[in-house]
């Protein structure tokens, strides 16, 4: 019985020592042909354990690439890359076309642990390339 109340002491005595700080971030800009989005969340933890500081971190993000003129503009598209780099990692996607894409709207998504954030203050850099075309973007973070 005594250990069991000892265990349960340590666990209120850890749990009150720990602190979570939630993140949430949206970046968004726009060229001349597209706007993006990337919208980023996150979870921070910093705790002790044995009398050492620990952290842990999870987050989740996801970009959206909407081309900003009529479908109709898209009806010959081949192929669609876009990436995308953020100072914790990049992304990209492609897709290739056999008929009119039913969707101006592109978009990916993830989640990861311990690895590591994305800033609130950087700037995300876009690249996207349609048949002959290119643009970049920058996308700066709307939520300051």
């Amino acid at each position: 019985m005594k250990k069991i109340i000892t265990l349960i002491f340590t666990l209120m005595l850890l749990t009150s020592c720990s602190e979570t700080t939630f993140i949430a971030y949206i970046f968004s800009g726009e060229s001349e042909h597209w706007e993006a989005e990337y919208t980023y969340n996150g979870t921070e933890k910093w705790g002790e354990r044995d009398g050492q500081k620990t952290y842990a971190n999870e987050d989740d993000f996801r970009f959206i690439l909407k081309y900003k003129g009529s479908l109709e503009e898209l009806s010959s598209l081949q192929k669609l890359e876009y990436s995308y780099e953020t100072n914790s990692g990049h992304g990209s996607g492609i897709e290739e076309f056999t008929e009119p894409p039913s969707s101006g709207t592109f978009s990916s998504s993830g989640s990861s642990r311990g690895g590591a954030k994305v800033h609130e203050d950087e700037v995300i850099k876009v690249n996207v390339k349609w048949d002959d075309f290119e643009e970049s973007i920058d996308l700066h973070n709307n939520s300051k």
